[in-house]
């Protein structure tokens, strides 16, 4: 897959060092995969999920480091593109006013 905005998953990694190593594991693996469906994904992120945002559009939502952080993406999978739309820690993601943003 294709990662659109590694920039935002980097610098994030820099002020939260906790989720680096979290990060970069995720980042390899979505680089190096194929995926077609939320099934796919589930193949390597067992606890990936869709969410329903604002928008009315569907977002791919990743537990990060044991859950301290989420990673909020738009998976484009007809064209193997995944979208880094956000980055949460879990207090925050748990408010849910991000799914108004999006």
């Amino acid at each position: 897959m294709r990662i659109i905005k590694p920039t935002r998953i980097r610098e994030f990694a820099a002020r939260h060092p906790a989720a680096a190593p979290s990060l970069e594991r995720w980042l390899e693996a979505a680089q190096a995969a194929r995926w077609r469906n939320l099934v796919d994904v589930r193949r390597v992120f067992r606890s990936a999920d869709e969410v329903k945002v604002g928008s009315g559009r569907t977002v791919v939502v990743f537990n990060i480091a044991g859950n301290q952080y989420r990673l909020i993406t738009a998976i484009h999978y007809n064209v193997g593109k995944v979208f880094v739309l956000m980055l949460l820690a879990h207090a925050e993601y748990g408010k849910d006013r991000w799914k108004d943003v999006l």
